[in-house]
């Protein structure tokens, strides 16, 4: 709706111009908004108003000359002035009543694929494999993956990249210590099951023990000149960590694979090339025996230029070197139109630089978007980095088990007839669903509080709410005992409210685009949100099955079916399953 209207505005702009009321060269921003108070209609722009200067003309009178130049629609049916000269729209009940028809025709809703798709490449979750994924792995993981849904659904062709922590000095220490359980008898995948005390047994001997110390530094060595037995050591740990993380991906609805896994390894053998290249070009500066890059744009508190290192003094190199590899593989081998990457707000500075020293180098082309979709921290209820009862570094695994244990809990509470395996999938859905929800509805620039209480909530902005508005929708056709495709007849407004629900569903499509542009998913939680609302509203204040009027009946079963199947793609996107009854 929005960009219809803006496309109308355009036209009226450039009428406006061809007549000398506005400069030719005038280029002014048009922006639509919704209007709080329906007497105001629907949606209002204040174009008059931030135009008026160039116009040299009152705001009232520009406004009144912009909708007399408005090309005919059958978008709006009512245009009028308020205040000092907002312009207001009305929406035509008619193109109303057609886009729930349009929508409910549609297996995508109406939403259009976009006209130019792009390919995308989406970096994001990454774990270390050295260690078990924990709830910092979480936001990565599941706002990239909503994102990935989101630009996927709109036709564009995403290159899912796990870049995972799979290479450097630890894994020498890794391979040492895997090397001596091998040796003593033990069972690598049972003592790998647990990663984390793998690793700290690892460092244990590591620090302990210089022989053990000088192995792991002769196994790195060997592992990045390409020895085979280290190498199979190598790939046997790698196996076990990555099953760790697909049992969490899968359990997670998380559309990530092992064939999405480009791992810090891969790019290896172009690192020495890329300081080749950077040397070349005349970039690299020695500095301490270490070889970096200086950009005048980055400067210290000592105004003094940061250093992008990229090959240190022994020789070995850095993530900055790795990431600058991957961006020209991404560019040239994967000929990539924008490269997102899904990793917290802390490393703003690295990706800033790494981003000018790639376009600088020619490693990605200027009309190339990279963006760093930076994101906050998960919080403790006590105002700190979120961790276990006992200090620790709370894992991912025991996270979604506890959610898991506490939404199953909550349901049988309120279904004690329901049949124990039903209880516990419901458990298994709104537990999960729950942590994902409470996540992707928050900012993602903005550090989020951690509650299972708030987050299992059945009133407000969470997961349990939606999923029941759902199934709230379900047992409607259940008890109307009415097939969704047996629906008839014409959409009709007699109440005011259930043209409210028709234009919040017509937003669905503006909705997905935004998050598609951003990157933001909590504007589909929002949305989603609002829209559950509003068919509340609707639910309470429209009879459906008790509707003597069978017009009216059909009308409004298919404002709810198009409800139901709304929220079940928007929760799709956010990779949240759904239920027919909770």
């Amino acid at each position: 709706m929005k960009e219809s209207l803006v496309r109308l505005l355009e036209q009226a702009v450039e009428s406006l111009k061809a007549k000398g009321v506005l400069p030719a060269d005038a280029e002014p921003s048009i922006q639509i908004e919704r209007t709080r108070d329906k007497e105001h209609g629907d949606l209002a722009t204040n174009l008059a108003l931030v135009s008026s200067k160039l116009a040299k003309k009152n705001p009232r009178q520009l406004a009144a000359e912009i909708i007399e130049n408005l090309p005919e629609s059958s978008l709006v049916f009512k245009v009028d002035i308020a205040g000092p000269g907002f312009i207001n729209f009305f929406l035509n009940p008619n193109w109303l009543a057609e886009q729930v028809d349009a929508a409910l025709a549609d297996p995508r809703l109406a939403v259009p694929v976009v006209a130019e798709p792009q390919t995308i490449v989406v970096d994001y979750s990454s774990p270390n494999l050295a260690k078990e994924m924990h709830v910092g792995h979480l936001r990565s993981t599941i706002i990239g993956d909503a994102v990935s849904r989101t630009l996927d659904f709109l036709g564009h062709k995403v290159i899912r990249h796990n870049h995972v922590g799979d290479w450097g000095t630890q894994f020498g220490m890794l391979l040492a210590h895997m090397e001596e359980v091998r040796k003593e008898g033990g069972e690598i995948s049972m003592q790998l099951s647990d990663l984390e005390s793998f690793y700290r047994e690892a460092k244990g001997r590591f620090d302990a023990s210089e022989a053990f110390a000088d192995r792991s530094r002769q196994l790195v060595v060997e592992l990045q000149g390409g020895d085979a037995y280290c190498n199979q050591l190598w790939r046997e740990f790698l196996d076990i960590s990555l099953n760790h993380c697909q049992e969490l991906y899968d359990r997670l609805n998380v559309a990530l694979t092992r064939e999405d896994v480009v791992g810090e390894s891969a790019y290896n053998d172009d690192l020495s090339k890329v300081v080749e290249d950077l040397k070349a070009a005349g970039m690299l500066t020695e500095d301490q025996g270490a070889q970096c890059v200086f950009l005048d744009e980055f400067k210290g508190q000592d105004d003094e230029p940061l250093p992008l290192i990229v090959q240190k003094k022994d020789g070995g190199y850095l993530y900055a070197t790795t990431d600058l590899a991957a961006v020209r593989h991404r560019q040239k081998v994967l000929e990539a139109d924008r490269i997102l990457y899904f990793v917290d707000h802390r490393q703003s500075l690295h990706f800033k630089q790494m981003f000018a020293v790639a376009r600088k180098a020619g490693f990605a082309k200027e009309e190339t978007r990279l963006e760093h979709m930076a994101f906050g921290t998960v919080m403790g209820e006590d105002g700190k980095p979120f961790k276990t009862r006992s200090g620790g570094v709370a894992k991912l695994a025991d996270l979604l088990d506890e959610a898991e244990a506490r939404a199953y809990a909550l349901v049988r509470e309120k279904n004690t007839d329901m049949p124990e395996q039903e209880l516990r999938n419901i458990g298994r859905v709104v537990g999960i669903a729950s942590v994902k929800y409470a996540d992707l509805s928050k900012n993602r620039t903005s550090d989020y509080v951690f509650s299972f209480d708030n987050m299992l909530s059945f009133e407000g902005n969470t997961a349990p709410y939606l999923l029941y508005a759902y199934t709230r929708v379900a047992s409607i056709f259940r008890k109307a005992e009415i097939g969704k495709e047996e629906l008839s007849g014409d959409v009709l407004f007699g109440e005011e409210v259930e043209k409210d629900l028709a234009g919040k569903l017509a937003q669905f499509g503006e909705i997905v685009n935004t998050v598609a542009v951003k990157g933001c998913p909590h504007f589909l939680c929002g949305y989603l949100y609002e829209l559950a609302g509003v068919f509340s509203s609707f639910y309470q204040s429209c009879p459906i099955l008790n509707c003597e009027d069978d017009a009216t009946k059909q009308s409004r079963l298919k404002l709810a079916l198009l409800t139901a199947k709304t929220l079940r793609q928007g929760l799709g996107l956010l990779g949240i399953e759904t239920l027919e009854r909770m």
